[in-house]
């Protein structure tokens, strides 16, 4: 399917390239990839429009980190038939993690219509390229008649496809494989809702009032068969720039799938983590152990999530939060299970156009893993970055994260791992 979907990538781009030569500027009421960016969650709502013929925009982005952690553990040892001890830790290094690149396509097809279209040339878990996902985005309905409803329009979008749904906020300020101009530290939360599935979303926003409602099948590759009820999930916030130098913004999003055979709500990033190896053991490798220092909760049949997202600008002073509560089941439950996650980072932009910064987050995960144990997760990055232009951006940071509650048997059992990252973002 990834193979097909490439070539139907790679066929579209020399269609459209035969039809359009503008392969430069602005298209209306998508998101900038570039610095100016960074604040902005979801795509922009717009009625002024620029279309006067169809635009194709390439674009891209390339991330590179050196990465220098250390990590430990107090597990018991745990011996496999070839007698090693599975929960020895990984030797790691002070190197270069494997480079990432994404590739961008962004077409105006009709006023008020656009493609969105994202390829991972390279990252984590596929070093192949292969089509991370994409939708079609419509403000206005004037392919079905000039003007048509369009005092209806000027406050609605509709979007279907197969991307990221639009659960949260911290999805919308995360890493995106390449895509890390927005993150302002190197790696993302522990939490990480995030996956690529088939949807379609109904916006209404007007005077900063965000009403969002969305439908999926929750499933990461699809096959048509059955065993999955429809998830439903939905966004209610408000967005407002107040006064010159304040802005504010409350979001709340809900997320529930009753039934599927497997879902991949949290552990459906492909790219991965960028902390490499950390509390992994001796057999891991790059690809198959992907999600090295993130929390997974293994709700893999059913489950019911919330999260709340504060955010406050004043001036160069920024804050964003997260609370998060999951509970859900895998398979061979029959009770569920709850997770909890909490976040608060404070960063201070500065300089001619804010083009440093520096601050630190706090993120932490409790809940109840599947031998019943109760355990914790914390993690705190301090840092800083410095966009050399509006497209390249500098990262240095410092994360510490300890695990706490797990079980004598398990590799994390007291784990911790902590370091310097440097990361360098190139995005556009």
């Amino acid at each position: 399917m990834k193979r097909n979907l490439l070539k139907v990538c790679v066929f579209t781009s020399l269609i459209i390239s035969n039809f359009a030569l503008a392969q430069e500027g602005k298209l209306d009421n998508l998101k900038p990839r570039d610095k100016t960016g960074i604040t902005v969650f979801e795509n922009p709502k717009d009625t002024v429009s620029t279309f006067d013929h169809l635009r194709v925009k390439v674009g891209g982005a390339f991330a590179l980190q050196f990465q220098g952690i250390k990590h430990q553990n107090n597990s018991t040892p745990v011996l496999n038939a070839a007698g090693v001890n599975t929960n020895q830790l990984y030797p790691i290094g002070n190197n270069i993690n494997l480079p990432t690149a994404n590739l961008d396509l962004d077409v105006a097809l009709y006023d008020g219509v656009n493609l969105h279209l994202r390829t991972f040339l390279s990252s984590r878990h596929h070093t192949d390229t292969y089509v991370k996902g994409g939708y079609l985005q419509i403000d206005k309905l004037d392919f079905i008649q000039k003007g048509f409803a369009e005092d209806i329009m000027k406050y609605t979008t509709i979007k279907v496809g197969q991307d990221q749904i639009n659960y949260g906020d911290a999805q919308l300020r995360r890493t995106d494989n390449a895509y890390a101009i927005l993150n302002p530290f190197v790696g993302n939360y522990l939490m990480d809702a995030y996956a690529t599935f088939p949807f379609a979303e109904l916006y209404y926003r007007r005077n900063g009032v965000i009403v969002m409602g969305g439908i999926t099948n929750g499933k990461l590759n699809q096959t048509a068969t059955g065993g999955t009820s429809p998830g439903v999930y939905g966004k209610l916030g408000y967005d407002k720039q107040l006064t010159t130098d304040l802005r504010i913004r409350l979001t709340g999003s809900v997320y529930n799938i009753a039934r599927a055979p497997r879902l991949d709500f949290y552990n459906g990033d492909r790219a991965g983590s960028r902390y490499y190896f950390v509390m992994e053991n001796t057999a891991a490798t790059s690809a198959d152990q992907m999600r090295s220092g993130m929390v997974d909760p293994d709700f893999q049949n059913t489950m019911t999530s919330l999260m709340i997202n504060p955010f406050v600008k004043y001036k160069g002073l920024e804050f964003f939060g997260i609370f998060e509560s999951a509970s859900g089941r895998n398979l061979v439950e029959t009770e569920r299970r709850t997770y909890n996650q909490y976040a608060a980072e404070l960063l201070y932009r500065f300089g001619n156009t804010e083009n440093f910064y520096f601050g630190g987050r706090y993120n932490k995960v409790d809940g109840k893993i599947v031998t019943g144990q109760d355990i914790s997760v914390d993690r705190y990055n301090i840092g800083g970055g410095w966009f050399m232009t509006k497209n390249i951006l500098a990262k240095l940071e410092y994360v510490n994260q300890k695990y706490d509650g797990y079980p004598s048997t398990s590799i994390k059992k007291d784990g911790e791992f902590k370091g310097f990252m440097m990361e360098a973002v190139i995005s556009f």
